[in-house]
């Protein structure tokens, strides 16, 4: 074997960014054929996965991509274990070569069996494992198609993806606002008649007991007591629920010696407080019934009625850890 060129060591290293001495040894090691050193690299970064296999890829860069028509987005998240890693240049630009690959695929699967330069997108982060020297993997994908998907990335760290039933005018400006609310509220479903009456009953229950024991170590403490809610959702919030209430707040009122003249002014805003206080669940979890980020004196559903014609199709979420 004649030898090693510094333009081969270049061109491997180019190739699959390991470091000059790795290239140069693993050029040695495949006696100058360099698709038998690319083999080298891979098998090593083999060996380093299963190492690393039990390791916790906490950090990493969450990063969309919107087709040019707008109809589709993709939200993956390319994990690493460590920050160093995370902001290295090299990091990020395979996190951007991820993504134009995944936005052809409908499912992490295919992404991950798909052609990434002679290799699959797995072997590739297989091979990066290795170069690294850390556990590489896609934690997160998410994919959204609708008649306008708009996108929002937070500090890399939380990517959101949002689709609209119509595009509307300004429909960019207003994806956009969703994705940031869902980026920052955390909303995992649009609407509380999406939950399931099992799921609500149980969080009820839960919640219910939770603040009867925080309100145990505030009362010991002489500080004032969180409220107890009867509910935490619409759901609950029957017809019969909200006559009950109603007469409950007209019956304070009364007792109060309030003229029976102005309660008109006064139950709707008591009404409104019940309800709040009675939908904590809606509230941290349905996009449509959040407060709106940008303005709280309205809700999610109240501000997209301020763009006409439009509803949400569905988001997603993807974020590190």
């Amino acid at each position: 074997m004649g030898a090693i060129k510094a333009a081969d060591v270049a061109k491997l290293r180019k190739q699959s960014g390991a470091g000059m001495m790795d290239c140069k040894n693993a050029l040695v090691e495949a006696n100058g054929d360099f698709d038998a050193a690319i083999n080298v690299l891979r098998k090593k970064g083999q060996k380093v996965a299963a190492k690393r296999a039990d390791r916790d890829t906490t950090e990493g860069i969450a990063i969309t991509k919107i087709n040019a028509d707008k109809t589709a987005g993709i939200a993956i998240v390319l994990a690493c274990e460590t920050d160093f890693v995370a902001i290295n240049d090299s990091f990020k630009a395979m996190a951007s070569d991820f993504v134009d690959v995944a936005l052809n695929h409908s499912d992490k699967d295919s992404f991950l069996a798909a052609d990434f330069g002679g290799m699959t997108v797995a072997e590739k982060l297989t091979e990066q494992t290795g170069v690294i020297g850390e556990k590489i993997e896609i934690s997160g994908f998410e994919r959204v198609e609708a008649a306008f998907v708009g996108s929002y990335t937070h500090g890399s760290k939380i990517a959101v993806l949002v689709g609209l039933n119509n595009t509307v005018d300004n429909a960019e400006e207003l994806a956009k606002d969703l994705s940031m609310q869902v980026a920052s509220m955390g909303a995992t479903t649009l609407s509380y008649k999406d939950f399931d009456s099992t799921f609500v009953a149980s969080e009820t229950e839960a919640r219910i007991a939770a603040i009867e024991k925080d309100n145990i170590e505030l009362g010991r403490l002489g500080k004032t007591l969180k409220n107890v809610p009867q509910y935490i959702s619409m759901v609950q919030l029957t017809d019969d629920v909200m006559s009950k209430a109603k007469a409950e707040v007209e019956a304070q009122l009364a007792s109060e010696g309030k003229p029976e003249q102005i309660w008109d002014r006064i139950v709707p805003g008591k009404m409104d407080r019940f309800v709040s206080d009675n939908t904590t669940l809606d509230q941290e979890m349905c996009l449509l019934d959040q407060d709106f980020i940008k303005d709280e004196k309205k809700n999610v559903a109240d501000y997209i009625a301020t763009y006409g014609d439009v509803a949400v199709s569905t988001f997603k979420r993807v974020s590190l850890g």
